[in-house]
């Protein structure tokens, strides 16, 4: 990667900054790929790999959607700020800032993949080919399965959760000890953590503006805004050729994807069984040729 030349910068949006990074050449003759990473309120740092598609020729933008990371913080917002609308316009600020509107790919992980399948119910021409990986298509079922997951937690684990839940102490060290029982299982296998892994974690506990208002305290108490967040009735609108990726102890189980498969046109679905949420990180080598094996026909 080191003769694969980046370059940083910023785009302004409604008077903030998203920060950006290319990894390779946008006139490459490939279409860009735009990496939406997770949260809503993680950074770029967990999606980082994916940058090591440029290597096929194929430049790769990543950014840190407003409120996180490199971009503007805005701790004083409340919920009437953190919503999709706003997100899905600050995605198109970019595209259109780096003059790829017209031709681009975009691979949202999580609720980057949320966020990207609103954007391409939109139809927008520009999309040629879309991956949603590790994403739910409604947050009513990702609760429902996420519950069924804390089940097979140990007994003493679930009763912390529980306890801390009702007082409202999910601050507590003891309910983030127990948490990570559960993301060690359902969010990233590979422990300790990769260090791009714990990066986006300690911003999220830095700045936990976004996360918390949109999503809760942790991947599976969710009360935050999103929580009764749907697409599956629209995602038949999605004309993009379409990837889905999501990992065999993936948090966003099989139930959590089936919609998409169920209703999006042109769509086909790898489960990587080594993986939970994260395949991009836990069976690198393959999910990558995954989607340069996508995209390559496509353009």
């Amino acid at each position: 990667m080191s003769d694969i030349q980046t370059h940083e910068g910023f785009a302004d949006f409604r008077g903030y900054k998203t920060w950006y990074r290319i990894t390779g050449d946008l006139a490459s003759g490939k279409l860009p790929l735009v990496v939406v990473h997770g949260g809503p309120g993680c950074t770029h740092d967990y999606v980082d790999s994916l940058k090591d598609i440029a290597v096929t020729g194929r430049s790769v933008v990543h950014y840190d959607q407003i409120g996180n990371g490199k971009s503007t913080h805005l701790r004083d917002k409340g919920a009437d700020f953190w919503t999709i609308p706003f997100f899905l316009a600050e995605l198109e600020n970019l595209l259109i800032h780096l003059g790829i509107n017209e031709g681009y790919h975009l691979y949202g992980q999580s609720w980057g993949g949320m966020l990207g399948s609103e954007h391409a119910v939109l139809q927008p021409a520009g999309l040629k080919g879309l991956i949603i990986a590790n994403s739910p298509a409604s947050m009513i079922t990702w609760v429902r399965e996420a519950n069924r997951l804390r089940l097979d937690l140990p007994a003493d684990v679930q009763a912390t959760l529980l306890e801390h839940e009702k007082a409202e102490t999910t601050g507590s060290p003891e309910y983030k000890a127990a948490t990570e029982v559960f993301n060690n299982r359902h969010v990233c296998r590979i422990v300790p953590n990769p260090p791009e892994v714990t990066r986006t974690f300690d911003a999220i506990e830095d700045d936990p503006t976004v996360y918390g208002t949109m999503n809760g305290p942790n991947e599976f108490h969710v009360i935050g805004t999103m929580k009764n967040w749907t697409v599956e009735a629209r995602a038949h609108l999605i004309k993009a050729k379409t990837l889905l990726i999501s990992g065999r102890y993936d948090e966003a189980t099989q139930a959590c994807v089936q919609p998409f498969a169920d209703n999006i046109p042109d769509v086909r679905w790898i489960i990587f069984e080594h993986s939970s949420h994260m395949p991009h990180v836990e069976e690198k080598e393959a999910c990558l040729d995954a989607v340069v094996k996508f995209l390559d026909p496509i353009g």
